[in-house]
Formats: structure tokens, C-alpha cells, sequence
């Protein structure tokens, strides 16, 4: 069963189209990778999905759920990490999490084990207790994730989740969006980083100036983009958007 749905999904700005006839599927249990260059509709239809945005055309559903119709209950039940994420400087990262709970009408108690669980697993826990003001681009970065990940979503829209970490965070945010994705996450991933894509993604989809062109395993859309078999992830986008 699909978990995100888009069909015929399509957003213009005045004259300009961002994204046009954009239909794709995310079922449960993969990782899906949102690829493009700058412009393409990458973050056009994360706004979309979010809500932040109203379709000029199609309609985003996420579990039955409209995006837009349906925003604020659809953003309870999912997590977004923007790639340049800001907080307020005045709260720590432990004051931050219980805020973005609290807001979501969550029980902070209650989940206090899983926050627990992913501090230790991307080695937080020396900033839980620092004001986000100090914090590096990284350490916001993983502030962003935890945000994200804090109240168990069963979607996650992540724009470039491991841009700005170092190999090893980087590894093992690799491995927990895995592991969330075992668990029965859908998860979307915007991102520049094709080594990246091609290590943890299920499927990809590639978009350019606001229109799919290529989608499915790495493999067929190396395919798809007529490089060789053995080609890397980025010789099989640099063909499709050039």
C-alpha cells in the first residue's frame, strides 16, 4: 500500500510553471531519493506535500489524507528536516525537542525514550544541554533530524539530511533512516549528494525543469539515462539533465 501519493501534481507562479504532472508513489518501507538541479521542483513539491503550498493542478495524499485540505493533521503524522534549519538561539537542543512536541500535541514523557535512542545513535548528547545559538552548521543539522524524527512519523521528508555532517554522523544517519524505513517509515530524501542517493536510496526520481524524466532503482534509471551498467549515479544524472 502507497503511504504518499502524488498525481498529476502541478505548481505555477504567475506564468512560470515549477512543476507539471508530477504522479509518483512512496509505499511504506523504502527510501525514495528526490533528485534535480537547482529549480527543477525538488523543493516546490516538498512545500507542496507540507502543505506550505497550494497545487495549481493534481492533488498530494498522504495515508487518505489531502495535503492541503487536511495540512495540519498530515503534519502531525510526519517529519521534515530542511537543509539550512534555524531555531531560537535562546532554547537548548533538549528545550527545543519538548517545544516541537509540545506544539504537535505530543506527550513529551512518552516519548522520551525514542529522542534518548537517536541522541545516542548521532552522538547528540553533549549538545542537549547547549543553547542552539552556538551550535555549528552541522550540529543544526542534526538538531534538524531529531526534530524530525522525535515523535515516531511514519513519513519523513528530509532535504539534504547528511549535507554538512562529517562521514561518520553522516554513516550513521544513513543507517537510522534505514532503520526507520524497516520499521515501516516511508521516507523522501531531496538531495545534491549522488553518492549519497546511490548508497541509501530504494528508488529514485529525477526531475528537471519541473517534470519527471526518469524514476525507478538506480539501475534502471541508469538505464533509463543510457550509460553503461557500471556507470556512477552521477554520470547517469549529468546525461539526463544535460
Amino acid at each position: 500500500m502507497s503511504d504518499l501519493v502524488l498525481d498529476g501534481l502541478g505548481k505555477d507562479f504567475g506564468s512560470t510553471v515549477a512543476l507539471e504532472g508530477l504522479s509518483c508513489r512512496v509505499d511504506k518501507g523504502e527510501i525514495v531519493g528526490l533528485l534535480g538541479p537547482n529549480g527543477a521542483g525538488k523543493t516546490t513539491t516538498m512545500k507542496l506535500i507540507l502543505g506550505m503550498l497550494r497545487p495549481t493542478r493534481g492533488s498530494a495524499t498522504f495515508q487518505g489524507l489531502d495535503c492541503t485540505r487536511d495540512a495540519h493533521e498530515v503534519k502531525r503524522r510526519l517529519g521534515y528536516s530542511p537543509d539550512e534549519p534555524a531555531f531560537y538561539d535562546f532554547l537548548t537542543g533538549k528545550e527545543t525537542i519538548e517545544f516541537v512536541l509540545n506544539v504537535r500535541g505530543y506527550d513529551v514523557d512518552g516519548f522520551r525514550p525514542v529522542v534518548q535512542k537517536i541522541v545516542d545513535q548521532i552522538d547528540f548528547g553533549e549538545s542537549m544541554n547547549a543553547s542552539a545559538g552556538g551550535y555549528s552548521h552541522g550540529t543544526k543539522k542534526k538538531l534538524a533530524l531529531l526534530l524530525a524524527l522525535a515523535h515516531d512519523p511514519t513519513l519523513l521528508l528530509l532535504d539534504e539530511p547528511t549535507n554538512g555532517l562529517d562521514p561518520k554522523t553522516a554513516s550513521r544517519v544513513r543507517a537510522l533512516l534505514r532503520e526507520r524505513a524497516d520499521a515501516g517509515a516511508a521516507v523522501v530524501v531531496s538531495t545534491h549528494l549522488l553518492e549519497m542517493a546511490d548508497l541509501l536510496c530504494d528508488r529514485v526520481l529525477v526531475v528537471n525543469h519541473g517534470r519527471l524524466i526518469a524514476e525507478g532503482k538506480t539501475d534502471a534509471v541508469r538505464a533509463q539515462a543510457g550509460v553503461a551498467a557500471d556507470a556512477t549515479l552521477e554520470d547517469a544524472f549529468l546525461a539526463l539533465v544535460s
